[in-house]
């Protein structure tokens, strides 16, 4: 389907719905009061299971003990009430339960929030006819399945079922599906991945008062179902922005190093990420700066040992996320005075991580808690690897609000760890970094996605990694040895990004076809919408870190990285702050990409398309900002043009001067001889945060800087 020419994004993204690009392929509901589709299951003597559902009509009469399993088809999440049309008495009791896989589904209650049983039912007397409502406090943030049981004689007779939809509290009721950002291409795989990535993050937006309460926490039976509440206070807002919507229902920062850029790609719902990202700031501990493993809620009720334990835990890499964090939410807001009212914050917390490193050049790392891999500690490669990338950025970040007096020590700090890590942590055999000095087998996904990331890797470096990588791929997804036999989708995540910068984007659209569509989408335990916590590597729905296999969370914004893979890498449109960007399309074998996307200074759009004559490319950058065209050599003999709103030529810019010394125009032509042979119409190339210098003369790119935003065509003509 092709729809989008080089046009104005502002003019697609109006508050039209009927303008948002593609929006067959949004998940979020037109509306917030839903009804089940259909019917998944019956038990006992039901009438007319399916009169309650979106295509029934009339009522469902529930005889005896009977039960019915209601599918809405997708993940949802919000707070259920029924009409009781008729009773055979006052001493009738239906009980609601939910769960987001149909592994769980059980008579006996939900899928699980915490460490042992399933959650309780939540039972209701039937006293007669009327509206029953399930309260706040047990808002269910995430279930595909709602189950609904009679389990005494007599009958109860329901004339509807629904469910108010919860998620983005904050958009007005009939805007859940006004997409600021959109994508498409050729591959249909790859467009539902890129939504279900999207609707994902919505629903990690929940009500602020909704937190996990975690009552039961500290439960023992494990065939006893688990009391659960959802009341805690995240935020100081409507609305928090939390790892998942079932579980854990609490502010992460290491969710936030993945699943912020997705929701400004998506819905640009920069409200919800300020709030949250505050709230982590509120929980720093300002005499050592040290930041929390997870944000403190506002307020939660009861006390219980897994919040208690949040409030003096310490992870080194968590508290650089926050870091990080902030980062990612002035790169798409440019809230300069949000940056600069908590600077002095930021330079607290880094200090603190660089009050770990010792004579080496690397971080110690002394504590254990991360993302719930095994092993963390000692001069770990992931620890290193982020805290370099998190130097590099405090360095932009310090030119932004004029405070340049660490940026020698920053810089230093940051060429030293790539040193050490080099001498200390590669291994040339395997062609990957080991995960800290004491050991020579464990090579982790974690730390080697990260050294590309981060530039601690060499350009001949990453494309080893990349490869090796790859050659660890299972049928269900790329593993993370640092946790068992965990297949991570937050951290595949960052894989994805890694072999993009190795100019491997091949690697990357393959993994997201086969693990993100073909397994997280469309296995039938999943959701086909939301995203997977966590799995294992045999494809079981058991995530090694938990003993409770109900527990995995089918709906979690730190598997949503194939939403920033596509729209920022394949479709080429990297925003490094609100004057700066960069256009590098990497579409690997997709013959159609287009993405775009609008953020508080302005919109961003592009589109990548094989033509008979060979590729067009096209992007629309805001006005005021300037970027850089970075293209792979095509795999033939031809002709590159590029016309847009600046002029130059033979590949240096050129200005004609007219009138008042307006740029008025851009043209660009060269000759390129042929290159070296590629499977797909662009030779791969490498850009991302890390240092131009990692890039050598071998990956074949023309770079052209200094470009005015504006709207550009690129044409490259093979002969």
């Amino acid at each position: 389907m092709h729809r989008l020419q080089t046009v104005a994004l502002a003019a697609l993204l109006s508050n039209s719905a009927s303008a948002v690009p593609y929006a067959e392929y949004i998940l979020a509901p037109s509306q917030r009061d839903l009804s089940p589709v259909n019917v998944y299951r019956t038990n006992g003597t039901v009438i007319n299971a399916a009169g309650v559902t979106t295509s029934g009509s009339g009522s469902t009469i529930f005889n005896s003990v009977s039960a019915v399993t209601y599918d809405y088809t997708k993940n949802i999440g919000g707070l259920v009430s029924f009409i009781v049309s008729s009773s055979s008495d006052s001493e009738q009791y239906l009980g609601i339960s939910f769960t987001e896989s149909s592994m769980w589904i059980s008579p006996d209650g939900s899928d699980a929030t915490q460490n042992i049983a399933i959650d309780e039912t939540l039972w209701f007397r039937i006293t007669g006819p009327g509206n029953y409502s399930v309260e706040p406090l047990h808002d269910r943030g995430a279930f595909r399945y709602l189950n609904v049981y009679h389990n005494t004689t007599g009958n109860v007779t329901l004339s509807h079922l629904q469910t108010y939809f919860t998620a983005m509290p904050h958009f007005p009721d009939d805007g859940l599906r006004e997409y600021t950002g959109y994508f498409h291409s050729n591959d249909e795989k790859l467009n539902r991945v890129w939504y279900a990535g999207a609707y994902t993050d919505q629903l990690c937006t929940i009500p602020s008062t909704s937190g996990n309460s975690l009552v039961d926490l500290d439960a023992t039976d494990p065939n006893m179902p688990t009391v659960w509440w959802s009341n805690s206070t995240l935020t100081n807002g409507s609305s928090a922005f939390t790892d998942g919507p079932k579980r854990d229902k609490l502010i992460w920062p290491g969710d936030f190093a993945i699943s912020v850029p997705g929701v400004f790609l998506s819905t640009d719902d920069a409200i919800t990420v300020k709030l949250s990202l505050q709230q982590l700031f509120a929980s720093q501990n300002t005499t050592t700066g040290a930041l929390p493993w997870f944000a403190q809620p506002v307020y939660a009720f009861p006390e219980n040992g897994f919040l208690n334990l949040g409030k003096v835990v310490f992870s080194f890499n968590y508290h650089l996320f926050t870091l990080l964090g902030l980062h990612n939410y002035w790169i798409y807001t440019g809230d300069d005075e949000y940056l600069q009212n908590n600077w002095n914050r930021f330079k607290l917390g880094l200090n603190y991580s660089l009050s770990f490193v010792d004579e080496t050049g690397l971080a110690n790392v002394t504590s254990s808690f991360d993302w719930l891999r095994e092993g963390m500690g000692g001069h770990n490669i992931e620890a290193n690897s982020i805290l370099k990338h998190t130097l590099d950025v405090a360095v932009t970040l310090a030119y932004a609000v004029n405070d340049t007096s660490h940026i020698e020590s920053w810089t230093n700090a940051s060429t030293a760890i790539a040193s050490a890590a080099n001498i200390l942590l590669w291994n040339d055999t395997a062609s990957l970094y080991k995960d800290n000095d004491t050991t020579t087998s464990l090579h982790p996904q974690d730390g080697n996605v990260w050294s590309i990331i981060s530039g601690i890797a060499s350009a001949n470096q990453s494309t080893a990694i990349s490869a090796a990588l790859a050659a660890r791929w299972g049928p269900y997804g790329a593993p993370a040895p640092e946790a068992g036999t965990t297949v991570s989708p937050f951290i595949t995540g960052f894989e994805l990004q890694a072999h993009y910068l190795a100019g491997q984007p091949q690697r990357a659209i393959d993994l997201m076809r086969f693990m993100w569509a073909d397994f997280m989408l469309d296995d039938p335990r999943m959701t086909n919408s939301t995203y997977i916590e966590g799995y294992d590597v045999s494809g079981a729905l058991h995530y090694p870190a938990y003993a409770d296999d109900a527990r995995i969370s089918h709906s979690h914004g730190w598997s949503s990285g194939p939403v920033l893979a596509l729209s920022t890498f394949a479709a080429g449109l990297h925003v490094l702050n609100k004057t700066s960007w960069v256009a590098h399309p990497q579409p690997g074998n997709l013959t159609e990409v287009e993405a775009g996307f609008e953020v508080g200074y302005g919109s961003f759009a592009a589109e990548y398309l094989v033509t008979a004559e060979g590729v067009k490319y096209t992007f629309s950058t805001p006005a005021g900002t300037k970027g850089s065209l970075i293209l792979d050599a095509p795999g033939c003999k031809g002709k590159i043009s590029i016309v847009g709103s600046n002029t130059a030529g033979d590949g240096k810019v050129q200005r004609t001067e007219h009138g008042g010394g307006r740029d008025k125009g851009f043209h660009w032509n060269k000759q390129v001889e042929n290159q070296e042979a590629s499977s797909s119409p662009w030779k791969c190339g490498v850009w991302g945060p890390s240092p131009a210098s990692q890039r050598s003369a071998s990956d074949s790119t023309i770079t052209i800087d200094g470009l005015a935003g504006g709207n550009y065509t690129v044409e490259i003509t093979c002969a």
